[in-house]
């Protein structure tokens, strides 16, 4: 390397240490609050936004045992078999620069957060790939987990990607749960949905909490240890959480791994269980990824995952390895193809948009609302 190109990468390396050293990081139990004004957004449309999301609070019941059970009546054989826990009201903050510009709600309280917990386990299954403990995300699941969850000609095929992008097809049982009687087709009955054709794995999406459970199952046979451990040690504490999220799994999913007995966790509320954790916490996790997993100059996750969970799968435009995509038939028009984002029953949400550098947390929002409570934010923008 000549000195021209030396000095050349000095300065850029300087330039990325100053700007990582700018970026605020709230410390743990305090995060600092600006006007909306200093931060360049309209205080009263900013203010519309939130009132928004007061107004178009979820219409299910607060008890959410009552709400799954009627959201998921469809499914034969459907019960609760783990944690729940009655909700509080509508609750969410936005981030601009790091800063909170805006908060409504109980911001402190444990809640469950249903589906947004896939995307803390995509983390948990990038860390592990980080670690060397998964080689490739295209190696075939069934060479690390041999214990006849992925034996025969179909399931033998699907690899960490297929689980990722829920377009393994992955059939069985894990836990009692029938693969084919979540979320089964409008269309057919029992005998329909059990004798399905298989679809070839990484060719065809379909969203189903079984499926996302044998990836939870797969990564605690890798990692050896249970997933709230490693969450905790690799992201949360290094990002200030509280130690008030818990991460459950059902009654029955406990299992023994080198002569331990460790619950696998859930991928979300389907059936109970998943992420209890509140909105300051979701917060900081959603920085985590806006700021492309570096915190503080440390990075706890790397950049090249970050990108990766923002990337189209083959099999669905609007969805990746556990995050949505704003592309596609899921699309939130007149807002940026590059947001990504992290979606739960109830209208809970995480919201990246680094483009305009905002992280937007919901809770118990309409669902249908988000891309209309988007478009009020983002006309914050000055």
């Amino acid at each position: 390397m000549n000195k021209t190109n030396l000095l050349f990468l000095i300065v850029v390396l300087i330039s990325l240490q100053l700007n990582a050293q700018s970026d605020y990081f709230p410390p743990r139990n305090i995060w600092e609050e600006k006007t909306a004004e200093s931060q360049s957004l309209d205080p009263e449309k900013l203010k519309e936004a939130v009132e928004f999301a007061i107004e178009n609070e979820y219409e299910g019941a607060k008890d959410l045992r009552i709400a799954i059970l009627k959201g998921f009546q469809r499914e034969p054989y459907h019960y609760i078999a783990g944690k729940t826990k009655k909700r509080g009201g509508p609750a969410g903050l936005i981030l601009k620069n790091g800063y909170i510009v805006a908060k409504w709600g109980d911001l402190n309280r444990v809640d469950m957060t249903f589906s947004v917990t896939k995307s803390y386990l995509s983390t948990v299954c990038g860390l592990a790939l980080e670690e060397g403990l998964i080689k490739d995300l295209k190696d075939k699941v069934g060479d690390y987990v041999w214990d006849g969850t992925f034996d025969g000609a179909h399931n033998s095929k699907i690899t960490w990607d297929h689980l990722l992008t829920q377009s393994s097809d992955w059939s069985g049982s894990l836990f009692g749960m029938k693969d084919w009687a979540d979320r089964p087709p409008r269309e057919g009955g029992v005998d329909d949905w059990k004798y399905r054709q298989f679809k070839e794995p990484g060719t065809h999406y379909k969203y189903n909490d079984v499926r996302v459970n044998v990836l939870a199952y797969s990564l605690l046979q890798v990692w050896r240890k249970p997933l709230p451990m490693v969450l905790k040690e690799k992201i949360m504490d290094p990002i200030g959480a509280s130690t008030t999220w818990r991460w459950w799994g059902y009654e029955n999913s406990f299992v023994n791994v080198d002569g331990l007995k460790m619950q696998s966790v859930s991928g979300g509320g389907h059936s109970g269980g998943g992420l209890f954790i509140n909105t300051l916490d979701h917060a900081r996790f959603g920085l985590l990824f806006l700021r492309d997993g570096n915190w503080r100059g440390k990075q706890l996750i790397s950049k090249d995952w970050v990108d990766q969970v923002q990337q189209s799968s083959s099999a669905y435009e609007s969805y990746g390895y556990m995050w949505w995509q704003n592309r596609g038939d899921r699309k939130w028009e007149g807002l940026s193809d590059k947001l990504f984002y992290a979606a739960g029953f109830g209208g809970n949400f995480i919201v990246v948009d680094k483009e305009n550098d905002l992280v937007v947390v919901t809770r118990w929002l309409n669902p249908k609302k988000i891309g209309e409570m988007m478009k009020l934010v983002n006309q914050s923008i000055k």
